[in-house]
C-alpha cells in the first residue's frame, strides 16, 4: 500500500494542477461574446476574440445586435461590418436600412476622438469595408423592393 501512495499523491497533485489549468484558461479565453468588438490590434488573442464574436452574432437568430449602438472600435474591429455582410439575406428591410445607415456612419465616427488613436492604415481599411457594406447591403434592399 505505501508503494502505491506516492504515485497517487503524484497523479493527484497532476490532476489539481491541469484541473487549476483549466480553470486559468477559462479565465482568461475570450468567454465575453462582445469583447471582440473594442479589440482592434492584429494580436492573435485579439483575432480570435473577433472571430468569437462575430460567431455569436452571426448565431444570434434574433439578430438583436442590430439595434445596439455601435463605438468607433466596434467599427473599427470590422465585426459589425462582417456581421451584416453575412447575414444580409436573412435580414428584414429595416435591418438592412439600420445597417446602411451604420455604414454609412462609420467615416465620421472615425473622425472623432476615438478614432484619432487608430492608426491611419486602421481608419482607411475600416472606411473601405463600410463603403464595401453599404453598397451590398443597398443591392440587397433594391434586390428586394424594401423602401429606402
Amino acid at each position: 500500500m505505501h508503494a502505491s501512495q506516492p504515485g497517487t499523491r503524484r497523479r493527484a497533485v497532476a490532476a489539481a494542477v491541469g484541473g487549476l489549468g483549466l480553470i486559468v484558461s477559462a479565465c482568461s479565453g475570450p468567454y465575453d461574446e462582445r469583447a471582440g468588438l473594442s479589440c482592434i490590434d492584429d494580436t492573435q488573442d485579439c483575432v480570435d476574440q473577433r472571430q468569437v464574436t462575430l460567431k455569436s452574432m452571426i448565431g444570434d437568430q434574433d439578430r438583436k445586435w442590430v439595434r445596439e449602438s455601435a463605438t468607433p472600435q466596434a467599427h473599427a474591429s470590422g465585426v459589425r461590418l462582417f456581421a451584416f455582410r453575412s447575414r444580409k439575406k436573412e435580414m428584414s428591410c429595416e435591418e438592412l436600412a439600420i445597417g446602411r445607415r451604420e455604414a454609412d456612419s462609420v467615416p465620421k465616427a472615425l473622425k472623432g476622438p476615438e478614432g484619432k488613436s487608430m492608426s491611419p492604415a486602421q481608419v482607411s481599411r475600416t472606411n473601405m469595408l463600410a463603403a464595401e457594406v453599404s453598397r451590398e447591403l443597398a443591392a440587397e434592399m433594391r434586390a428586394r423592393r424594401c423602401k429606402a
